[in-house]
């Protein structure tokens, strides 16, 4: 790296905290204990992305945005020009990404800031939305998801306004969850997790 090369530095929480606060294996709903705590400014750090990768004492927060509209979810396929190399050529539903110390400003939360963000690099949004928080992700079995911890956003959208800004992004469209599910060896852990848990079979009976 020369002398002049910008060193990235992210958003991290000590894993320990977050076991502190509850640890879980997967996708989970009950939000309120854990964001309060995470996001509180006592607790967080801006550390060198190319160190928290490798470094599971701390946890990377991710927004994970899933767009759907009449109940067809975006995807796309991630190509092996895209960020993280560990998850090229894997489908998925998420769009989101790192929360840098340069989202940092006067006026709007950092996260907020981050997710906004992240979504214009990677897609362009073109429609009216409303936007839910509906859980955490958190992958303790793969080497990336030891590392980060999501926070998962549906965006229900006015119209399927959303197409790639990053040319990475492959084969995106929207379809439906049981389309998506046929195929979901091929998805991200990440993309697993919310298909089964957020539109699977298992919660096609749960109250939404």
């Amino acid at each position: 790296m020369s002398v002049t090369e910008k060193v990235e530095h992210v958003l991290v929480v000590p894993t320990l905290l977050f076991h502190e606060l509850g640890h879980f294996q997967g996708f989970c709903t009950d939000v309120g204990p854990y964001l309060k705590t995470l996001l509180d400014p006592a607790y967080i750090s801006f550390r060198p992305r190319d160190k928290m990768e490798a470094d599971p004492s701390f946890k990377q927060l991710i927004p994970y945005c899933i767009f759907r509209c009449d109940g067809k979810l975006f995807h796309y396929e991630r190509g092996k020009t895209q960020g993280e190399g560990r998850l090229h050529n894997k489908r998925s539903i998420g769009v989101g990404g790192h929360i840098s110390s340069e989202d940092q400003n006067l006026f709007t939360p950092v996260y907020i800031e981050a997710m906004h963000r992240e979504i214009e690099e990677e897609v362009y949004l073109e429609a009216g939305y409303k936007d839910t928080l509906v859980g955490l992700l958190n992958d303790d079995e793969t080497e990336v998801g030891r590392v980060h911890l999501g926070i998962v956003h549906i965006f229900d959208l006015d119209a399927p306004k959303v197409r790639p800004r990053e040319k990475s992004m492959l084969h995106s469209g929207f379809a439906s969850p049981e389309e998506l599910i046929q195929d979901i060896n091929r998805f991200e852990t990440w993309s697993q997790l919310c298909l089964r848990h957020l539109f699977g079979r298992e919660a096609s009976t749960e109250p939404r």
